[in-house]
């Protein structure tokens, strides 16, 4: 995938003016939400939204218990990307319930968060 696909340029777009990026957390154990990969066997994903809006549409059925939480640009490549590396973690960029999102490597997905951020 390049940035330019349009889901991947609609979310860049949208994090490039808010600097943030939104996961849901697990309000008691403070646990993130990772998915199984839809396209890569053994594979874990980590969704993100570009709003918390479209993060809050998921608080729902085995995820009620979760909630938004914003992270920002700065702390995603100060602190995230190298425990996600460990992990070998993929990105779900804008995830929908039903696999209607993009996977990224997180190296391409951080490159490019790392070329729209404000320094």
């Amino acid at each position: 995938m390049t940035d330019t696909n349009p889901a991947s340029a609609d979310f860049m777009a949208q994090v490039k003016q808010t600097q943030t990026l939104w996961a849901l957390q697990d309000t008691a154990s403070e646990g993130w939400v990772i998915l199984d990969s839809v396209n890569f066997e053994n594979t874990d994903v980590m969704p993100l939204w570009s709003s918390i809006e479209l993060a809050q549409a998921h608080c729902i059925d085995e995820w009620q218990d979760y909630t938004p939480k914003a992270i920002t640009l700065a702390d995603w490549l100060e602190f995230w990307v190298e425990d996600l590396a460990e992990d070998n973690v993929l990105i779900g960029v804008e995830w929908l319930d039903g696999g209607e999102y993009l996977e990224l490597e997180l190296a391409e997905f951080s490159q490019m968060l790392a070329k729209v951020e404000n320094l």
